[in-house]
């Protein structure tokens, strides 16, 4: 009733935050190439790395699962490997299930 509304000023036409449409545009597409070079392409090179080893499995090569159990490879086929982990004791595993090639002579430290 005594106070008067206050209303914002207009914007100057034709003026934005950055300068103009392309300077977000350009800004949009920094930020994915940003995204891109620091997650998806290592991710993608350490895929690429993980199914080159598993391809390259052959018997008698010292591996850990990714449950953490280390074994030797007793058996190798399309999909599954036997890895022995103790004497007198193999089990069967999907090659996807295998995280890791360890070097010859590990499981002798073990």
């Amino acid at each position: 009733m005594f106070i008067s509304n206050a209303y914002a000023q207009s914007a100057i036409p034709g003026v934005s935050f950055l300068g103009g449409g392309f300077d977000q545009i350009f800004i949009m597409l920094a930020m994915f190439g940003v995204f891109y070079f620091l997650m998806i392409r290592p991710q993608q090179k350490k895929a690429k790395e993980h199914k080159a080893m598993l391809e390259s499995l052959a018997k008698g090569d010292e591996i850990i699962t990714q449950g953490g159990i280390a074994g030797r490879i007793t058996k190798v086929s399309d999909n599954f490997v036997g890895v022995a982990i103790a004497e007198n004791v193999e089990i069967q595993l999907q090659r996807s299930a295998i995280g890791a090639a360890l070097p010859r002579g590990t499981l002798k430290s073990l």
